[in-house]
């Protein structure tokens, strides 16, 4: 197993990071019931500040009860797992924060930046990854759902006779756990998973990842795609996840073993004396039978406490809890190795609009945010920008592919090309993204394809919304897979992007409550 040697430029993710997180607070993003964003104010008694998984949103009514138990008011504020693990590693974490509320501290524990920053662990609940599959699926293989190996799985792909989802496993912890758990199933390893162990599986690996189908940084997004989908056959996520997705799934918990969250409800050393007493209170309270019972009965998560029975929908027969890696240089390596190897590479094309509007700082944001989302781009990765003003401005749109034998020559390239942009002319919002949709149609290929769709404004010239709707309806299924994630910046409008992304089944993103490297940044888990 090799591990690149090109760098994340972490401290930038960090600060996008912080200004994409209050956008999903204020937006009401994927973790659905998002609370107001606490962060940056002082807690007031019996108040935590929490930085909780997003998929934790559904424990609302939960800590509801516990408030009205307590006295312990739980303000969180969402954000995938190993986001949050580089805001606790940055100290950002500390100086907003009492609390994290992760789904699992297993990454986190192997990080020396992070592991001194946290305290008093309380598992509350426990969900291990899975396997949702569409019964016709489950009947056509002829699997006991009881009995089904990742080896059966493996095969099954391998054969092309299963197609699956799965989230980003750079941005979320269920797909960072189900990496471990093909990665650990396959290999067969009985003790903490070893670089040897990811070398020895990284054959049936590679064949295990080309039936993913869909790629998403969050949970709920993922779900959305699936069922919008008829060429996917199955999610990979959360047991709790999938027996709460729209439509009838098979849940399939592979018989030689599975990766398991178990939700720490964890203090952050810095918090004070009157934070840590009522996190206290909390945890005391949620391992209490009452609290257990109404958490497994509301998320359908597993108790942790003795004596009391998982909800009727959970499979009460045991798996063996799978070996997590031992170093974080083993965790990091798989994920470089997922990231340039294993799976399927991206073809993206970025539709930006340069027209007169983005002149000025609006155009030099755009050029700064690009040439740092070059640190982000994989190996194998196709990058296409695509600027346009009246009409898409063809004498500048190019491509470059990372390839893994020199990879800065393409993103250099690119910079090259961000520094080159220029401001004139409309806005033709549809005409454009209409030419991004026969651009990726003229040679399609076997990857994750995407449109990103930058605009400061509104549509002015070209085509309007209804030819738009016309011309994605013609396309034939399979380029209708591609989504477009629209970035809200400047003066555009939130309707017309709203609907394009609501068409195309993307996701809009909004820079102007965050920031427009962060909404780059955060579609990468999407592509």
């Amino acid at each position: 197993m090799t591990t690149r040697t090109r760098t994340r430029p972490l401290a930038r993710t960090l600060a996008a990071l912080a200004l994409a997180l209050v956008a999903t607070a204020c937006t009401g993003g994927d973790g659905g019931g998002d609370r107001p964003d606490e962060r940056g104010q002082e807690a007031a008694p019996g108040t935590l500040r929490v930085l909780a998984s997003s998929e934790l949103a559904d424990m609302a009514p939960v800590l509801e009860a516990a408030r009205k138990a307590t006295g312990v008011t739980v303000r969180p504020t969402y954000a995938g797992t190993l986001d949050a693990v580089e805001r606790i590693a940055s100290g950002q974490a500390e100086k907003e924060y009492d609390a994290v509320w992760l789904s699992s501290n297993d990454y986190l524990r192997l990080r020396p930046d992070t592991a001194r920053k946290i305290t008093g662990e309380t598992p509350v609940m426990a969900s291990p990854v899975a396997l949702g599959v569409r019964p016709e699926v489950v009947s056509r293989l002829g699997w006991d759902p009881a009995k089904v190996t990742w080896s059966q799985l493996h095969r099954a792909v391998a054969d092309g006779k299963l197609t699956y989802g799965m989230t980003d496993p750079m941005r979320s912890n269920s797909g960072f756990s189900a990496l471990v758990s093909v990665a650990s199933g396959l290999s067969g390893a009985q003790s903490a998973l070893t670089e040897r162990d990811v070398t020895k599986a990284t054959p049936r690996l590679k064949e295990f990842f080309t039936g993913q189908k869909l790629t998403s940084g969050s949970s709920g997004w993922l779900a959305s795609a699936y069922a919008r989908r008829t060429d996917v056959d199955a999610l990979v996520n959360y047991e709790s996840v999938l027996l709460s997705a729209p439509g009838e799934l098979t849940v399939i918990r592979p018989s030689d073993g599975v990766v398991t969250a178990d939700y720490p409800f964890t203090l952050l050393t810095s918090a004070g004396p009157e934070a840590k007493a009522a996190a206290g209170r909390l945890t005391t309270y949620l391992r209490t039978p009452d609290a257990q019972r109404q958490i497994t009965e509301t998320t359908l998560r597993r108790p942790v406490v003795p004596g009391v029975r998982p909800a009727s929908a959970l499979a009460r027969d045991p798996r063996r809890e799978l070996p997590f890696p031992g170093s974080r240089k083993v965790a990091d390596g798989l994920l470089d190795a997922y990231d340039n190897t294993l799976r399927r590479p991206s073809r993206t094309v970025y539709v930006l609009d340069t027209s007169g509007s983005m002149s000025g700082e609006r155009l030099e944001r755009l050029k700064t945010a690009l040439a740092e989302l070059t640190g982000d781009f994989r190996d194998r990765e196709e990058v296409t920008l695509m600027p346009f003003g009246s009409t898409v401005k063809e004498s500048e749109v190019r491509t470059h592919t990372v390839d893994p034998a020199s990879p800065q020559a393409a993103l250099d390239a690119i910079k090259g090309d961000a520094r080159k942009l220029s401001a004139f002319g409309g806005t033709a919002i549809y005409s454009s993204v209409q030419e991004a949709y026969r651009f990726l149609g003229r040679t399609p290929g076997d990857t994750f394809t995407s449109i990103v769709l930058m605009t400061d404004g509104e549509n002015t010239d070209g085509d309007p919304a209804a030819a738009f709707d016309s011309f994605y309806r013609s396309l034939p299924a399979a380029q209708q897979r591609t989504p477009v994630f629209p970035i809200l910046f400047g003066d555009s409008d939130r309707g017309e992007l709203d609907h394009i992304a609501s068409l195309t089944g993307g996701k809009l993103f909004d820079a102007n409550q965050g920031s427009l490297d962060g909404a780059f940044e955060e579609i990468r888990g999407y592509q």
